[in-house]
């Protein structure tokens, strides 16, 4: 199964409260759309990345240029219209969708997410975050919903089968991930300083 990476940093991240484009705020010296993208060209089992970019985020558009990677502009009209946009366009199939703002995110975390794709068998895989991870670091919560009783959090990372992309509601999975490395998306200031913290603990392993 080939799988195609799709980076969706075409918000225009209203929260931050910041001049810059979203995915171009820097977490450990990098913008943090690089650390998406470094970590989705070493995973191995993602055969090719594609970065959503819209008129809203053009530095970000220019900046992934010098990497390995397809740049398409969608509508900017959110991450689900523009995720259908972008997989519509380029005829993908098997999708692994990734926010543009997790900079903590790692190669071995995406393939473990793309091996329970896999073994699941369903057409899509939510992954989500028990809410007390994100609470232990501060990190913002913006929705919830519960599996097995457990209140957990969205990531911001799925999987689809692009191929039912036109099909409305699709069957799927919930991977709960109980790490500090999808628990931090960078929504809001407050959020670019845990982040920044994390990603300096981790370097100090």
């Amino acid at each position: 199964m080939r799988i195609t990476a799709v980076v969706m940093a075409g918000g225009k991240g209203r929260r931050m409260e910041a001049s810059e484009e979203k995915p171009m705020l820097r977490v450990g010296g990098k913008p943090v759309i690089e650390c998406v993208l470094k970590s989705l060209l070493c995973a191995k089992k993602v055969d090719s990345v594609v970065v959503a970019v819209s008129s809203s985020t053009p530095k970000t558009a220019n900046f992934v240029k010098k990497f390995p990677v397809t740049v398409v502009e969608t509508p900017g009209e959110g991450y689900i219209p523009d995720m259908q946009y972008a997989v519509k366009k380029l005829g993908l199939q098997a999708v692994l969708a990734v926010v543009s703002d997790l900079p903590l995110i790692t190669s071995s975390i995406v393939d473990d997410v793309l091996r329970r794709y896999e073994s699941y068998g369903k057409p899509a895989l939510t992954v989500a975050v028990p809410i007390e991870t994100k609470a232990k670091f501060g990190a913002g919560v913006d929705y919830a919903f519960e599996v097995e009783g457990k209140a957990v959090v969205p990531t911001g990372i799925n999987v689809i089968d692009g191929r039912l992309i036109d099909g409305g509601w699709m069957e799927q999975e919930v991977y709960v991930l109980d790490k500090e490395e999808v628990a931090v998306n960078v929504n809001t200031p407050e959020d670019l300083q845990l982040a920044e913290r994390l990603c300096t603990k981790v370097l100090a392993k």
